[in-house]
């Protein structure tokens, strides 16, 4: 168990690596092709327009922000808010699983749940977080 334990930084380097560029990803393509139109889209959800604005740039930022592994945990808690409002909003009365062209909330959801695995566990050693917080001195093994 102890090897495990071990490696739990990298365990959570690649949580924030996949996270991050899941999101980077979809950030930028709601950002540079085409936000008025994304905006729009979101307007005709029932919620102000203005939201669309500010869920692709949480994506985008969000995403960026925990790739550096920097202000993890409060980026974490706007993309989780942001993806459980899309999945409330655009995917839940498709189901789970979808059918066609019509996306299930099982990716929101799992995306969703790697956000708040680091709500609650941070970004890890292998972060600025962590140096910021004092640390990068060197692992400390017991």
């Amino acid at each position: 168990m102890r090897y495990l334990d071990r490696l739990q930084p990298l365990a959570l380097l690649l949580v924030r690596i996949v996270l991050g560029v899941i999101m980077v990803a979809h950030g930028y393509h709601k950002v540079f092709g085409g936000l008025g139109q994304f905006a729009h889209m979101v307007g005709n959800m029932g919620v102000p327009a203005w939201l669309g604005y500010v869920a692709a740039f949480t994506e985008l930022v969000g995403g960026l922000l925990i790739l550096a592994g920097f202000f993890t945990r409060p980026a974490a808690f706007a993309l989780c808010i942001e993806l459980v409002v899309a999945i409330w909003k655009v995917h839940w009365r498709n189901g789970l699983i979808g059918s066609g062209d019509r996306p299930g909330f099982e990716f929101p959801l799992a995306v969703a749940a790697l956000a708040f695995a680091l709500i609650f566990f941070g970004a890890g050693p292998i972060s600025i977080d962590h140096v910021l917080r004092g640390g990068g001195g060197g692992t400390k093994r017991s």
